[in-house]
């Protein structure tokens, strides 16, 4: 015979609620299963079988988590702690109250012990929620993730109506974006540190590799006019750091993006952090430091004032050498004014501009030829345009024909584009942030962001596994005296 141990006694005493809550479910499970077994099996009555099931296996999932977690904290109240530590503050033992929470399975109704400032300061709170990291009062952590990575991707009524139909979910406006602007809060603390593991690992990758020239750490960053409220356009910023192994092949990206800011200085700030952080990891000597941008004003201004004095963070003694490279396609759009303006809008110009495209880029100093080529041509035809565009144009190439040496950078397996941090513009901005008829505030466009480069940048996971771990928890506080009364008893 036997015996049942007391442990299993209690459990099933314990659970014997849960089974007769689920009783009704089963049983509707048994009927909806002998149905679909006798009917005439087509597409028609698969899909509904396949629905059904869905929502009976969510129902009795949501009353799983109702009965787990309004069963997580002692039903009397003398058996709840009578105070609590948390956060620096103590708080002392109230009643219990009912909230809803929405969770994977649906929503739930909780009660939960109420704990309130012992010196009438702060805001109440209610550890059960802090145990089990109810996000911004109404969500679960799992649910709450979900919705971050829905929003990082679709509009918010498409968020909302996925709640409502994957998790039968009924959230206002404000409730969604009460739940996004806390998760995005507190998953943003983590990004550097998970983007610079991410990178790290990459870059050994990348030294792993075979090719005769070192791996390529390559920078970007450019600016994106951003609807905001009012019928405003700003400018917002994004940048880009990216690993190329040694035949220039690139490993991956991580992504940083900001909204409308005056001197872009959180994004100057983030960039310069996240470099630091990873050259002080890997040894620059083994790399080939790489800034690849357009030459506007704020990417102009971060090299000048930012990487030309950044000093090894291993040898502080010396600077880390950054080797600058205009964008190719960027220079090719000046050339095309050259040929407008020397031929004008025939077939002629369009050949001369193919060729000086090809000359840039395949001949050593290509620039250097562009530049003869059309100051000759200009001589000789004169100009069908505004000489002020030839001047610009021209000047233009002129002047930074130093970080233009295309041939060099492709022989070498150096980026000659930087069609990567083009291309963050529009997966970063455009693709989220910019569809028909949006318009956003500064902070909730930041809210957006900060997930979405979490996304984008492969290191979601490690972020919100980060995010959960540093959740600060309320601790018992047991009274001097009480703890002093067993010592005294043992002595």
């Amino acid at each position: 015979m036997v015996h049942a141990t007391p442990t299993k006694v209690l459990l099933a005493t314990t659970l014997r609620p849960l089974v007769v809550q689920l009783s009704g479910p089963l049983a509707h499970g048994v009927r909806l299963l002998d149905q679909f077994l006798h009917d005439e099996l087509t597409p028609r009555t698969m899909a509904e079988f396949e629905r059904n099931l869905r929502a009976l296996l969510r129902e009795v999932g949501r009353r799983i988590m109702a009965w787990v977690l309004n069963h997580l904290e002692p039903e009397s109240d003398a058996e709840a702690p009578a105070r609590l530590r948390f956060e620096g503050q103590l708080y002392r033992r109230r009643g219990k109250s009912r909230s809803t929470v929405a969770t994977l399975f649906g929503p739930v109704q909780v009660w939960r012990r109420l704990y309130e400032p012992l010196q009438g300061r702060g805001h109440a709170i209610h550890p059960l929620e802090l145990r089990f990291g109810v996000e911004a009062g109404v969500a679960t952590p799992a649910l709450a993730e979900r919705v971050g990575q829905w929003a990082a991707e679709h509009p918010q009524r498409h968020v909302l109506a996925m709640l409502e139909g994957d998790h039968a979910v009924h959230w206002s406006c404000t409730s969604l974006r009460k739940v996004l602007a806390s998760l995005s809060a507190g998953m943003a603390k983590h990004r550097h540190v998970s983007q610079v593991e991410h990178v790290v690992h990459w870059l050994e990758q990348a030294r792993a590799s075979k090719g005769r020239y070192r791996p390529t750490l390559s920078v970007g960053r450019d600016g994106i006019f951003v609807p905001l409220q009012h019928k405003v356009w700003q400018e917002g910023a994004t940048a880009t750091v990216s690993v190329l192994d040694r035949r220039g092949k690139r490993l991956g990206t991580v992504y940083l993006g900001h909204m409308p800011e005056s001197g872009q200085g959180t994004l100057t700030a983030q960039l310069t952090a996240l470099l630091k952080a990873l050259l002080s990891e890997v040894d620059s000597d083994g790399l080939r430091l790489v800034y690849v941008t357009d030459d506007g004003y704020h990417p102009n201004d971060y090299y000048q004032s930012v990487l030309q004095k950044m000093p090894d963070p291993r040898r502080p003694w010396r600077f880390l050498e950054w080797r600058r490279i205009i964008d190719y396609y960027h220079a090719c759009q000046y050339v095309q004014q050259l040929a407008e303006v020397i031929f004008g809008s025939g077939t002629e110009g369009q050949h001369w501009a193919k060729r000086m495209r090809e000359q840039l880029k395949t001949r050593a100093n290509g620039v250097t030829r562009v530049l003869q080529s059309a100051a000759a041509l200009r001589h000789k035809r004169g100009l069908w345009g505004q000489a002020k565009v030839y001047e610009h144009a021209y000047a233009y190439l002129h002047k930074r024909s130093r970080w233009m040496r295309y041939q060099s950078y492709r022989r070498e397996h150096l980026p000659i584009g930087s069609g990567i941090t083009e291309a963050a513009c529009k997966i970063v901005f455009t693709q989220r942030l910019k569809r028909s008829g949006m318009s956003w505030t500064k902070e909730g466009g930041q809210v957006i962001l900060d997930l979405r480069v979490i996304w984008l940048s492969g290191v979601w996971g490690a972020v919100h596994q980060r995010y959960l771990t540093s959740k600060p928890l309320p601790v018992t506080h047991v009274h001097m005296a009480k703890a002093a009364q067993p010592e005294q008893q043992a002595a």
